[in-house]
């Protein structure tokens, strides 16, 4: 096992358990703490709009190009998305669909990470996409067996709609879908600008936006799956 593997599963459960310790605080910290993560994650998506705007010399130095519309528009959206739609459709699952239930899609979309990392790193083969050269077909599959690992753990609880049935296989599979598009568009971003990390505050992931660029993208689409199945 190598040791960045190592690094991102310690890293993947100490957050769990963070979550799993906002998920059962009172409303008002969850609140605060969403927002604060949110917040992370637009200053670290700001990082790769200011490297879009970037000019590379001819030795090989970079200046920055004149503000424009362009970047304010770019930073006007992330923040729309995240407060309005990502925060708030986080307390909206929190809120009605209970403190459990939020942290069993978390940890969705966290096996679906680790599934395509081990499977990746241990099977390879045929790449999946020139958008991300690491990601795999073989990934892929991993991530979505490795999603259905919380399903079986969370229906062992007898907790009402997290029983293993057809709906939540349903539920499991698509959240890793969408979790697996919304990492391959932040890594198409971070491949068009060069970036290899958009931090360092997660060790084995980088930073947060690193680490949750699934959940951002699967979290607000999960409300909406509730109300259809």
């Amino acid at each position: 096992m190598s040791q960045n593997l190592i690094k991102r599963i310690i890293t993947s459960v100490i957050l769990l358990f963070l979550f799993f310790i906002i998920s059962f605080s009172n409303k008002y910290i969850f609140i605060f703490s969403i927002c604060l993560v949110g917040l992370i994650i637009c200053i670290e998506a700001n990082k790769i709009f200011l490297k879009l705007l970037e000019i590379r010399l001819q030795d090989g130095s970079y200046i920055i190009k004149k503000f424009n519309f362009k970047f304010l528009i770019l930073n006007l959206i992330t923040f729309f998305y995240i407060f309005f739609i990502f925060c708030y459709f986080s307390y909206k699952i929190y809120l009605i669909q209970t403190p459990i239930f939020f942290l069993y899609f978390i940890s969705i979309c966290f096996f679906t990470d680790i599934g395509g990392y081990i499977f990746g790193k241990i099977i390879g083969g045929k790449k999946l996409t020139s958008i991300s050269p690491n990601k795999t077909i073989s990934g892929t599959f991993g991530s979505f067996i490795f999603s259905l690992i919380p399903l079986i753990l969370f229906s062992n609880l007898n907790y009402p709609n997290l029983e293993f049935g057809i709906n939540n296989l349903i539920f499991c599979l698509t959240i890793s879908l969408i979790s697996q598009i919304g990492d391959l568009s932040i890594s198409y971003l971070k491949r068009k600008t060069n970036i290899k990390d958009t931090g360092n505050i997660l060790p084995g992931h980088g930073g947060m936006l690193d680490r949750l660029d699934g959940i951002i993208f699967a979290l607000p689409f999960s409300y909406l799956l509730l109300k259809f199945i």
